[in-house]
């Protein structure tokens, strides 16, 4: 395995031909102190960028026109001088100045029209490369060039790789010798996979031509969950997630408990912008970073921050001030966070991983997570091949497919004593008339009404709801034959249309109980008769929230591994340190919040913008209570790394403790007794 460092910078340097004095400002003693003072102990630095420009002396392709020396060896050998690690960026699936010069090398969609992050020519943005056209030559060709200049580089990066649906003449030849029909969406995805699958191939194979260890990464923005084959292309994975950019706090956590199951270092990849790449003189709260490193400590990953070189050769000093104070803490921490392994209570199998043809981020995944973030259950993200043994339930989130296969693995943990958690159409048989498993319930189909309602029965429900509460995704109907209803659901008079409709929006419910149940649990399996998780992604109602972790914690009966009295807008993660022989606890807490809004903007070099979640003050967090239960005996409980022992209780099964003040993050040491 590939090990990365801990305090990265992916330093972007997208820079116009229209910009001159490329580099003038370069200096390469402030360059090194400014790294070395903000602590970075890695910086991935430009070979060519999305403009299609190189920072080096190219044979292959055209060197920047306002750049009078080599910039990327300029900045290679200073970081190297002082032992800071440099992989090496080069653009892949956009390059406007390859598309100008050969426009055949542009993809085309499927309607025949040029693609890319512009709709046209005239406007500014970037342009989509198809990789089976002869512009994969030139980017093998560019590979081999750097890698040889630099044979004792870092690491590979290779940005922006996709291949979506492509009708240039190149992918029409290839695909009538391929038998495929480019009038046809499923030949020409298929002829999709079979162009990546080629670029992966010879990209990769062009980097290790010349040096055969040298670590690869190819970005796409996301790690495809149950893509397992391109896998073998990869030394390491980056997590680009950046909650100011788009993605969200949630997402990051969500993504990396996937990837921890996976045979890779991996890091988690923020920006130091307020709002997301590209933003010249946008800095976010240093507090704010702070947050979003200690996050990806606590998921069992490394740190980089994504900055922006200014195009005369000069880091901003404000942006490493913000992250100096971010890495000195990382810095710190690292001694707790190498070489780690989450544990897990529930492993959520991804629709995005299992079920053909899924959305990139589905929302019964991302509700999911966040139920089970805000619940601070501890949990995993799984595909169809991962290992499900360890965890004490699977939960298959409201729309997964279950093949023979995989039915026959979760048989096999049922049979070893793990529990189930289905919701929605999850667990419903090929031909969607029944369920695959006896969930104490009979089958009767798919509600008509969008929405109904639901009225938990004590113990589901939370305490301040006593009448039913509306659900907006429509239900599968069941009828409990065995086992424990969850509550009933309450039918609406009509669905709104022309012919009836009621108030502003949805007919209220009728008064009487509709004859359905709410879900059902057994001893073995837990259902939630909607797709409760969507419908939290969608409307992140609070009654929602607290009716699913009401029914999770009865269902696991006391199981888990921590509890705790964490608020819902706290995490809580662990990891085992087997090298240590500790488990390390940690506690994150920041007040997010949604500031700006949707303004349409005009003019210049400005966007509209929509609102953005934001950290700023952190607040202590007081009298948290967690009780640990762990098949290890512990001998010391410890705040890291402040090293100050805390007292525990031993209780039945395992110990009870008390942290009774922590800002930000708190990590807290159990070590193993003998």
């Amino acid at each position: 395995m590939h090990k990365l460092s801990f305090r990265q910078i992916h330093l972007d340097f997208h820079t116009s031909e229209h910009i001159e004095g490329i580099g003038c400002d370069f200096d390469k003693t402030r360059y090194q102190k400014t790294l070395s003072e903000a602590r970075v102990d890695s910086v991935t630095t430009f070979a060519t960028c999305h403009h299609g420009w190189a920072y080096y002396p190219s044979r292959v392709g055209p060197v920047h026109p306002h750049l009078k020396f080599d910039l990327l060896r300029a900045q290679y050998d200073a970081c190297k001088e002082i032992g800071i690690k440099v992989p090496v960026y080069l653009t892949a699936g956009v390059n406007n100045r390859a598309a100008t010069a050969h426009p055949e090398w542009r993809q085309s969609g499927p309607d025949g029209k040029l693609t890319g992050w512009a709709a046209s020519n005239i406007e500014a943005g970037f342009f989509y490369m198809c990789f089976n056209t002869g512009y994969l030559d030139f980017l093998c060709d560019q590979l081999r060039e750097v890698v040889s200049l630099f044979p004792d580089n870092d690491g590979i990066f290779l940005d922006i790789i996709s291949q979506p649906e492509c009708v240039c003449h190149a992918c029409i030849s290839s695909m009538h010798k391929r038998g495929l029909d480019p009038l046809l969406r499923e030949d020409r995805q298929t002829h999709s996979r079979y162009v990546l699958e080629k670029y992966y191939r010879e990209t990769t194979a062009a980097v290790r031509s010349i040096r055969p260890d040298t670590p690869v990464f190819h970005n796409s923005g996301h790690i495809t969950r149950g893509d397992r084959k391109i896998l073998e292309f990869f030394s390491h994975l980056e997590l680009e997630s950046l909650p100011t950019g788009g993605w969200g706090y949630d997402h990051f956590p969500i993504s990396a408990k996937y990837c921890a199951n996976l045979p890779h270092d991996v890091l988690g990849m923020t920006g130091k912008f307020h709002t997301t790449w590209g933003e010249f003189g946008g800095i976010k709260h240093p507090n704010a970073l702070r947050y979003e490193c200690a996050q990806m400590l606590a998921v069992g990953a490394k740190c980089s921050v994504g900055d922006q070189l200014h195009p005369r050769g000069m880091l901003d000093p404000t942006t490493y001030r913000v992250i100096g104070e971010a890495y000195r803490e990382v810095e710190v921490k690292e001694p707790w966070c190498k070489d780690v392994r989450q544990v897990s209570d529930i492993g959520v199998i991804s629709c995005g991983a299992v079920n053909p043809g899924s959305s990139r981020d589905p929302a019964a995944d991302i509700g999911a997570g966040r139920i089970l973030l805000e619940g601070q259950f501890l949990f995993d993200v799984l595909d169809a091949e991962t290992d499900f043994r360890g965890r004490k339930a699977l939960l298959l989130p409201d729309e997964v497919r279950v093949d023979d296969a995989l039915k026959a693995r979760i048989d096999d943990f049922l049979a070893e004593g793990g529990k189930l958690i289905l919701s929605g159409s999850s667990g419903l048989n090929s031909n969607q008339d029944g369920f695959l498993w006896d969930i104490g319930a009979e089958y009767r189909g798919v509600s008509p009404f969008q929405p109904d309602y639901v009225l938990p029965e004590e113990g589901f429900r939370p305490d301040f709801v006593q009448s039913p509460v509306v659900m907006y995704l429509p239900s599968q109907r069941i009828r409990v034959t065995g086992g424990c209803s969850l509550g009933d659901i309450y039918e609406p008079y009509f669905n709104r249309s022309y012919r009836h409709f009621s108030s502003h929006q949805h007919a209220p419910n009728r008064p009487e109980p509709g004859g359905y149940a709410a879900g059902v649990m057994t001893g073995s399996i837990l259902y939630f008769a909607h797709p409760v998780f969507s419908n939290y992604r969608a409307y992140g109602a609070v009654v929602y929230r607290q009716f699913i972790t009401l029914a999770l914690r009865r269902f696991l009966e006391g199981r888990e591994t921590v509890r705790s009295n964490l608020p819902s807008t706290a995490r809580l993660h662990l990891n085992r340190q087997d090298s240590e022989n500790r488990h390390v606890l940690h506690l994150l807490y920041a007040n997010t919040i949604l500031r700006g809004g949707t303004t349409r903007m005009e003019g210049g070099n400005i966007r509209s913008t929509q609102a953005i979640e934001v950290v700023e003050e952190l607040m202590p967090l007081r009298n948290t209570t967690l009780d640990v239960r762990l098949p290890v005996s512990i001998r010391r409980v410890s705040l890291e790394p402040e090293g100050v022992d805390i007292p525990f209780d031993t209780v039945p099964g395992g110990i009870s403790f008390r942290v009774e003040s922590f800002t930000c993050h708190q990590m807290i040491s159990l070590e193993h007794g003998l």
